[in-house]
């Protein structure tokens, strides 16, 4: 029993663990049984209790879980918690574990910890993603866009707002591009009167919406050109697209991650900007000179 090796890593998975803690559970004495059994059945409860807190539910001391841990091979209750919280922290279980989860790095004072694995998931988001596309992949999306009749441009919940900001930037230069589903509309009437002039930009992560999913089937029926930007090759909106965009959504929250899908979009739009015609940069000019006119801009710090 206490020959078995399990080292600390992020590939072993908490199912594993589960599995070597019931082979042994007939050979740990009846204090450490109690706490496994308890584990066993409570497995989410490891990642996101405290140690104290879990001892009390199992009716155990918390020193009982520190060798329990040990009985299986881990070095100690942090190491045998590790497997479970990775499982959180990588989208393993429904959303409200991740935000308990979330919820006991602050009582257990690791919100440092957050800190860090916040910037480095940011970061690392932005770099596979664009490591997993190329400029010819984006121009060609961008080529769709310019030589579209009409851009929809489609997002729900947090996407939404990413949507709009996208359309909200690209009016300045054209207007051809609209976020859908309109307020009080739903996307799958806003496609309406789609034809194969005009393109569909999707998006949407774990777990997929239904609406989108929807949307995107009704516009492959009408002929549009569909892009689409995701966090899966086997993403619903991908399968079946005409340029697709995998996005890394990675991130210690409950909820995915916008960083990469905003810098994307925002890259989408600089080469729609890029590859439009002349006239759109004296569109954005007269743009910017009229907010200027209109005083909507301080150019510089006044004494109130």
């Amino acid at each position: 029993m206490n020959d078995m090796n399990v080292p600390k890593t992020d590939s072993i998975a908490p199912a594993d663990v589960l599995e070597t803690l019931a082979s042994e559970l007939e050979e740990l004495t009846p204090e450490l049984r109690k706490a496994a059994s308890y584990v066993l059945d409570n497995p989410n409860d490891v990642s996101v209790s405290s140690i104290r807190e879990i001892a009390d539910a199992a009716g155990v001391k918390p020193n009982t879980f520190v060798r329990m841990a040990r009985s299986v091979g881990f070095e100690g209750y942090e190491d045998f918690r590790h497997p479970f919280r990775e499982a959180i922290r990588r989208r393993g279980t429904d959303f409200p574990d991740r935000a308990r989860w979330l919820q006991s790095l602050s009582r257990g004072g690791q919100l440092g910890e957050l800190f860090a694995e916040m910037a480095a998931c940011a970061i690392s988001n932005i770099e596979n993603t664009f490591a997993a596309t190329d400029a010819d992949a984006m121009k060609c999306a961008a080529d769709a866009i310019v030589n579209a009749r009409h851009t929809y441009v489609l997002g729900v919940g947090v996407n939404n707002s990413n949507a709009r900001n996208f359309t909200y930037l690209s009016d300045m230069a054209v207007d051809t591009i609209w976020t859908i589903p309109r307020m009080g509309s739903v996307a799958t009437d806003d496609l309406a009167r789609a034809d194969e002039r005009d393109v569909l930009v999707a998006m949407t992560c774990k777990p997929y919406r239904t609406d989108v999913i929807d949307a995107v089937d009704v516009a492959r029926e009408l002929g549009l050109t569909i892009i689409a930007i995701s966090d899966s090759a086997a993403s619903p909106i991908v399968v079946g697209s005409d340029h697709a965009f995998i996005i890394d959504a990675e991130t210690p929250q409950f909820f995915p991650s916008s960083v990469s899908t905003i810098a994307l979009l925002e890259t989408l739009l600089a080469f729609v900007i890029a590859d439009a015609p002349p006239e759109v940069i004296a569109s954005i000019e007269r743009f910017h000179n009229r907010r200027h006119a209109m005083g909507l801009y301080q150019e510089e710090w006044k004494d109130r």
